[in-house]
């Protein structure tokens, strides 16, 4: 017995590793079946939902471009400083004294914009598509909830450099919550910590940046996912036959004269 199999024989191993191999359909299934991530994804997909013509792929860019922010976003969070005497000088100090500062800052500030592009051509596929029909009509809420979180998340990104254009920004923004029906003055003094835009605005847009919005997406990605799988994979095209009549009124026609 090699080195290799004796290691695999230890309980170590088989603690991690439950399967062997996925080299038979068997093995395959079962690894995806014990794998919380390969878990998500269907065991088979059809070949013609998976065409880089189909799909474009928008959905795995979106996750891509969330991916590359949390990376990039835990690596700035070393430099930056939520308060207001010291949240524009972080930004200046990440620019000209942190090796590949701004390549990190810039990077983020990208995928913040890919992102948002990402989930907007996604959703605008999934409609143009017809993938929002029953039985896949939650889903797309959660999908239209997730371009929320999204749009939110590169706003109070927006914020942080705590320069002129994030004081108006916040102006702008606590003032639209503001004529919200009923409860308006209070989502704004939510939102500004306060009657004015001060340190307490900062540290709560920060916080809804860097920890609320972020968990809130990774659940709904999560749930987004799991439901894509349960709701059968991803949305085929429709089938047409050489008459041009989809193969399920074929057969509804078939089993009515039968």
């Amino acid at each position: 017995m090699g080195l290799w199999a004796k290691f695999k024989n230890t309980t170590l191993y088989k603690s991690i590793y439950r399967n062997d191999y996925p080299d038979t359909p068997r093995n395959q299934v079962l690894v995806i079946l014990n794998s919380v991530v390969l878990h998500l994804h269907p065991v088979k997909l059809p070949r013609r939902a998976v065409r880089v013509s189909y799909t474009w792929g928008l959905g795995g860019l979106s996750l891509l471009m969330f991916l590359i922010l949390t990376l990039t976003g835990v690596w700035l969070m070393f430099y930056y400083v939520p308060a207001v005497p010291h949240g524009y000088q972080s930004m200046k100090f990440l620019d000209t004294n942190v090796i590949f500062g701004p390549f990190a800052r810039n990077m983020h500030r990208w995928a913040a914009h890919g992102m948002v592009i990402a989930v907007w051509l996604h959703m605008t596929r999934v409609f143009y598509t017809g993938s929002y029909k029953p039985p896949r009509e939650f889903n797309w809420v959660i999908g239209v909830v997730l371009f929320l979180v999204t749009v939110l998340l590169s706003f109070t990104g927006y914020l942080l450099p705590w320069d002129q254009l994030a004081y108006w920004a916040i102006m702008v923004g606590s003032n639209m919550a503001k004529v919200s029906p009923v409860v308006g003055t209070y989502v704004q003094q939510a939102l500004l910590g306060g009657f004015d835009i001060g340190p307490a605005t900062l540290i709560r847009w920060y916080t809804l940046h860097v920890i609320l919005l972020p968990l809130a997406c990774i659940a709904l990605m999560a749930m987004h996912f799991w439901r894509i799988r349960k709701d059968g994979g991803i949305s085929t095209p429709i089938p047409y036959d050489e008459d041009g009549e989809t193969e399920q009124l074929n057969d509804n026609n078939n089993e009515g004269k039968s």
